[in-house]
C-alpha cells in the first residue's frame, strides 16, 4: 500500500455519512442497469474496483453473484462490512489501491463506478498514469471477452465551468484535465479538510486509454450516478459512462 492519499484521508473521515448522499438512493435501479448491460450469468464473478460502501456489490451479491469488493479506505470498507453482514451477504472485501491492486483470481465482469478509483488522484499520482495502472490492473483480473462498466468525471464539464480567470487562480489544469478543491468532514474533534485533485475525461480519450489497457470500447454514455439512462453525453453533467471488453492480455 502506498503512502495515504489525500482522498483516503477523506473517504475514511466520510464513510458514516456517504450511504446520506442523494444518489445512493439509486442503487437497486443502477444494479439493475448494470445487469442489463454486462449480461453476466448467475453466480459470476464480478469485481467491483473502487466500492466504497459496497452498495452495488451488496445488491449485486443478494442476486446470488459472486462479488469482490476492492476500495483503498479502511472507514467505507467497514461501512461495506457492517452492511453486508446487515443484509445477510458473503462479499470479499479487499483493501488495496487500485492503482497498484493484482488479483490472483480471473473474474467474468468489473465495476469501477462513482469515482470509486478511477479519475481522483493523490498529491503524488501522475495523471495518466494512475488511471491508465487501474485499467491495467482491472484487464489482468478479468477473463478473456468479460465486459466491465466505468463511470468517470465529465471533462466537458470541467471546461465549461471554469472561467480563465479560475485557471489562472490554480482552480484548473487545462494541460491535465484536473481539478483541484477542498473536501471537508466532521471528526469528533472538529472539521477537517484537505485538498484534492480530481480528473476529468473526455470521450476520445477514454477510448484510447482503454484501447492502451486492452480493452475494445462497446459504448460511451452519459452516465451520472442517481441519473443513469442511455443517452447521449450531456456537456454539464457531472459523469460519463463506458462500457468496454477485454480483447487482450497484458503484461502488468
Amino acid at each position: 500500500m502506498k503512502k495515504r492519499s489525500e482522498w483516503e484521508l477523506f473517504f475514511d473521515g466520510h464513510a458514516r455519512k456517504y450511504m446520506n448522499e442523494p444518489f445512493t438512493r439509486s442503487t437497486v435501479e443502477e444494479v439493475a442497469f448494470i445487469l442489463e448491460e454486462l449480461k453476466p450469468k448467475l453466480k459470476s464473478s464480478i469485481l467491483d474496483v473502487g466500492c466504497g460502501t459496497g452498495r452495488h456489490s451488496i445488491e449485486l451479491a443478494k442476486k446470488g453473484f459472486k462479488v469482490t469488493g476492492v476500495d483503498i479506505s479502511s472507514g467505507m470498507l467497514a461501512e461495506a462490512k457492517k452492511a453486508a453482514r446487515k443484509a445477510r451477504v458473503k462479499v470479499n472485501w479487499i483493501r488495496a489501491d487500485a492503482s497498484v491492486f493484482r488479483s490472483k483470481m480471473r473474474f467474468d465482469a468489473a465495476l469501477c463506478l462513482c469515482e470509486g478509483a478511477f479519475g481522483l488522484l493523490g498529491s503524488a499520482d501522475h495523471p495518466i498514469d494512475h488511471d491508465l495502472a487501474i485499467l491495467r490492473n482491472i484487464n489482468a483480473a478479468l477473463k478473456m471477452r468479460a465486459k466491465m462498466i466505468l463511470t468517470t468525471p465529465n471533462g466537458f464539464e470541467k471546461i465549461r465551468k471554469f472561467s480563465q480567470e479560475e485557471v489562472k487562480r490554480g482552480k484548473f489544469d487545462p494541460l491535465t484535465m484536473v481539478e483541484y478543491f477542498v473536501m471537508e468532514w466532521d471528526t469528533p474533534s472538529g472539521r477537517k479538510e484537505v485538498e484534492v485533485r480530481e480528473r476529468g475525461y473526455v470521450p476520445t480519450e477514454l477510448t484510447l486509454l482503454f484501447n492502451q489497457a486492452g480493452f475494445k470500447v462497446v459504448r460511451i454514455w452519459g452516465g451520472t450516478a442517481g441519473n443513469w439512462q442511455r443517452q447521449p453525453i450531456d456537456l454539464d453533467e457531472i459523469e460519463i459512462m463506458v462500457v468496454a471488453r477485454k480483447q487482450q492480455n497484458l503484461s502488468i
